[in-house]
């Protein structure tokens, strides 16, 4: 990133997955600034006065001001501790505007990383922002690809009557952003026209780039390469499915966990669909592939739990599916029905566990094992009830990876499937 040369970053949630020391250790390896304003750190964290609310650069001779905010339930999706806080986006934005228009300066962009729905929600709430540049989602917006989910730019009309342009370019670097916008005296956006580049074998990589990326990841080439099975199908991961409804990636990693732990009596599996990351191919599969599925280093947590709890932790992971949340729940020993069209909270119809070989109704009263992510158990993605009401819990159980790998393994040729289990 050094290396590319970026005028600002954004901090993002995933920033934060190994706490705020690790994210200042980032912070001071950077040459170029990261923003965000919405971000509140404490004077004990290691990354107080690291970041910036918001920087302004001069652009041959025109002053630019680049503002930055975060989702606020990043305190739900990372690990950011209890010293740093998220505030309103909106609220924060609307001082922030009047903030940097007060020193003279009348264009701002805002880079975020609240997702393609929030970004549209703050051009329509707050007037000055001239563009958006968003993250978060993943959304690929392309007015010439039908897959995009919207045009790029998607022009929003913020409270002025003002078209706001907004840009998000997918994810992984796979494709460059790229915007070309034109100002008036004024400040005000005359025109904004580009399209995301697909970086694909036509690009020709930086070979000293890619001489550093084969040097640093030769001690885990081995293990990438290693085959652990084969599958007889795709099996399914992919963001849009596994956030939404029942995945066969979802069906495999949940089946998986339970299996690890059932002589434990655990019965149960509940694995969030945004820590799926990725499908497997049909054919021989990798450990670098699992860990493409599963990159996030999580251990397998084990636990009892009320039915009533179980009931509660469904709805939560329901809860923000308009929003493509990553808290959906996939499930392994349970079977559920919900209705997304009935208020967040109450979109749960039915749950039945398995028992033997049959399903019966979910009893409230009742302690089930309850087999999860170590992230998930601690209360992340909104699971809080598995951290209060979870008992007997144990985090460290083995890597989510080598769960996955093992019972491809124990089940090789692997064949993938969907039962109906939501």
């Amino acid at each position: 990133m050094n290396g590319i040369g970026y005028d600002a970053m954004a901090i993002g949630n995933h920033e934060f997955d190994d706490g705020p020391e690790e994210l200042a250790r980032f912070i001071e390896a950077l040459k170029f600034p990261m923003v965000s304003g919405n971000v509140l750190a404490g004077l004990n964290t290691p990354i107080a006065d690291k970041y910036k609310p918001y920087i302004i650069k001069e652009f041959g001779g025109e002053k630019v001001a680049v503002v930055s905010v975060l989702a606020t339930d990043t305190d739900e999706t990372s690990s950011p501790g209890d010293d740093v806080l998220f505030i309103d986006e909106i609220g924060y934005l609307k001082d922030a505007v009047k903030e940097i228009e007060a020193a003279g300066v009348n264009k701002i962009i805002l880079l975020s990383h609240v997702g393609y729905t929030v970004d549209q929600r703050i051009a329509a709430a707050v007037d000055g922002i001239d563009v958006i540049v968003g993250g978060h989602s993943h959304t690929l917006l392309s007015s010439t690809d039908e897959k995009a989910a919207g045009p790029y730019p998607t022009l929003v009309k913020n409270p002025s009557g003002k078209d706001v342009p907004i840009v998000t370019a997918y994810a992984y670097s796979k494709y460059l952003g790229d915007l070309k916008v034109v100002f008036d005296d004024a400040g005000a956006v005359k025109t904004a026209e580009g399209a995301p580049k697909l970086l694909d074998a036509s690009v020709t990589p930086d070979a000293a780039y890619t001489a550093k990326v084969a040097e640093l990841g030769a001690p885990i080439e081995e293990l990438k390469k290693k085959e652990i099975g084969e599958t007889a199908a795709v099996i399914d991961g992919s963001r849009e499915v596994c956030r939404a409804a029942e995945c066969s990636m979802g069906n495999l990693v949940a089946d998986a966990m339970v299996d690890r732990v059932k002589d434990q009596g655990v019965t149960i599996a509940i694995q969030n669909g945004g820590g799926l990351r990725a499908s497997i191919d049909a054919g021989t599969v990798t450990m670098g592939e699992a860990l493409t599925v599963l990159p996030f280093q999580n251990t397998l947590a084990t636990f009892k739990l009320k039915g009533s709890d179980i009931v509660a932790a469904l709805e939560n992971g329901l809860s923000q599916i308009e929003d493509g949340a990553g808290r959906f729940p996939q499930v392994s020993g349970l079977k559920y029905s919900f209705d997304k069209s009935r208020p967040a909270g109450s979109r749960v119809v039915s749950v039945e566990v398995k028992e033997g070989d049959a399903f019966v109704a979910l009893d409230p009263e009742k302690l089930y094992g309850v087999a999860t992510n170590n992230y998930m158990r601690a209360g992340g993605d909104g699971y809080k009830i598995f951290a209060t009401a979870g008992q007997n819990a144990y985090d460290f159980g083995p890597g989510l990876e080598t769960v996955l790998a093992d019972f491809i393994a124990k089940n090789s040729p692997y064949k993938p499937y969907t039962d109906g289990r939501i």
